[in-house]
């Protein structure tokens, strides 16, 4: 039986004073940098696949398989993760998910063979699979639903400081190098040092999880109430936290243990819901942003620009995904998550179909091709204008909504399952992107990508329930 809506309840007894509402930030951020890893190990091949092509002389469809591998392992880590949250902890797994990230950047930086890079890229993908779904469950947990959606889109922040570390690093090294293929120090190329500078934040990711509380809703899984109203009173400043705790209690007890039967139901085998979330998981990844953050320096290298200027092109692009996140940050509580997947859908389209058009003039063939004036600097305008309503609506708007649309009895494995669907979805893009931009050109990709964009407004406006200010355990219907 579903649990009837207590929205006035989050606005009178949880009332976090500042000091509460700087651990609250403290544990998020803390929780978020498995964010920040996610980012920087999913981009960090960007500046080194060119390198990585040279030196292993594989083909277009060989190098797209290195880079996309990953994401297999980012698909299988999402899938197991919910579950081994829900057994071992919160803490535990992001502590697994921090040694895999360790030994994936030393293992990829020293590879010697395609198939020991394929290996220790795998493992690393296992590693951002189990962050991109513990942090923004963990966040969805320990947040107050007031500022749930703000510390949500924390972890999308994280993500984005990732990528714009890993791009930055890339060219830095490269540029200190002479180039991406060139050595560096203790006779590796510089490509190989992109890779093991990821060991820094990964051990820090290790560190801060130990210092973090476990979540409250673990602990009353696990019959440790007083652990967790400990939790509550101490770090989002419950002033009943016996209550909430009774209150979570009472959901767990009407909903069976976490496994995939909580998310069977009549359409195609699914809870409607569940299917929601994957395609809202699909949607974010077809319209095509990794494209730009896997495959930036190359692309813009294969449209005319120096390496250098690739590089810098690149390091601009997540300045500006950075600096837009921001803006989600603002107004996710505040405007509400439809308007803004909405907003964002209509941008991304205009402007992805601003890139496309300036791509189909593109001039020359091979290693000699440029677009003249002014189409190089329309699809700067249009691929950078894309980043900025990614950056500010789905980017971190679709991890919010899936941290907490979903009612308990099946929210870690419909979180699961839906962010395995981003991973595979992520996967096809980025294998399928070196090989068609040989067959079909990169402007046919970014129409493809647009057509994806306005498909995304329609969904929204039909499928996507609005979550803002409601508490977790609102959402059981």
């Amino acid at each position: 039986m579903p649990m009837q809506p207590v929205s006035s309840r989050s606005s009178s007894v949880t009332q976090p004073s500042t000091a509460h509402a700087a651990k609250v930030i403290a544990v998020t951020v803390a929780a978020a940098v498995g964010g920040f890893l996610f980012g920087f190990d999913s981009s960090v091949i960007n500046g080194a696949v060119d390198s990585i092509q040279d030196n292993f002389a594989l083909s277009s469809f060989v190098t797209g398989f290195a880079v996309a591998i990953a994401l297999l392992g980012c698909a299988v880590g999402a899938w197991f993760a919910g579950r081994l949250a829900d057994s071992w902890g919160r803490k535990r797994v992001m502590l697994l998910g921090s040694a895999l990230f360790v030994i994936s950047s030393i293992g990829s930086g020293l590879a010697f063979s395609v198939p020991d890079l394929m290996l220790w890229r795998v493992l690393g993908g296992l590693g951002i699979g189990i962050a991109s779904v513990i942090a923004p469950t963990y966040i969805s947990e320990i947040a107050p639903a007031r500022y749930r959606g703000a510390l949500a889109s924390l972890q999308q922040l994280a993500i984005t400081l990732g990528i714009f570390a890993a791009l930055l690093s890339d060219a830095v090294l490269q540029n200190a190098a002479g180039g991406a293929s060139n050595e560096l120090w203790w006779n590796l190329e510089a490509w190989r040092w992109m890779f093991l500078v990821g060991v820094a934040p990964a051990i820090l990711y290790g560190v801060l999880a130990m210092t973090i509380p476990e979540s409250p809703r673990y602990l009353v899984g696990k019959d440790m109430d007083e652990e967790a109203a400990a939790v509550l009173a101490n770090v989002t400043g419950e002033l009943r936290p016996d209550e909430r705790v009774r209150e979570i209690r009472l959901t767990l007890r009407r909903e069976s243990k976490a496994s995939f039967g909580d998310i069977r139901g009549p359409v195609f085998g699914l809870q409607p819901l569940v299917w929601v979330g994957i395609t809202m998981a699909v949607f974010q990844q077809f319209v095509g942003i990794n494209a730009i953050f896997y495959y930036s320096t190359t692309l813009w290298k294969s449209v005319g620009f120096t390496e250098n200027q690739s590089f810098t092109t690149s390091v601009i692009t997540a300045v500006i995904n950075v600096l837009m996140t921001f803006v989600a940050i603002l107004f996710v509580d505040k405007i509400g998550r439809r308007p803004l997947l909405m907003t964002g859908s209509i941008g991304m389209f205009v402007s992805l179909l601003l890139a496309a058009i300036a791509f189909s003039q593109a001039v020359g063939s091979g290693e000699d091709v440029e677009l003249p004036a002014p189409w190089g600097a329309l699809a700067l305008v249009g691929a950078n204008a894309f980043v900025i309503f990614f950056a500010a609506t789905w980017g971190p708007i679709m991890w919010v909504m899936l941290g907490e649309m979903f009612p308990n009895r099946m929210r870690a494995v419909a979180l699961g399952i839906s962010t395995a669907a981003n991973w595979i979805a992520n996967f096809t893009v980025t294998l399928a992107f070196p090989p068609l931009t040989s067959a079909v050109g990169l402007w046919f990709l970014y129409g493809l990508f647009a057509f994806f964009a306005l498909l995304s407004f329609f969904f929204v406006k039909a499928k996507i329930p609005e979550t803002k200010g409601m508490e977790l355990e609102e959402m059981q219907s």
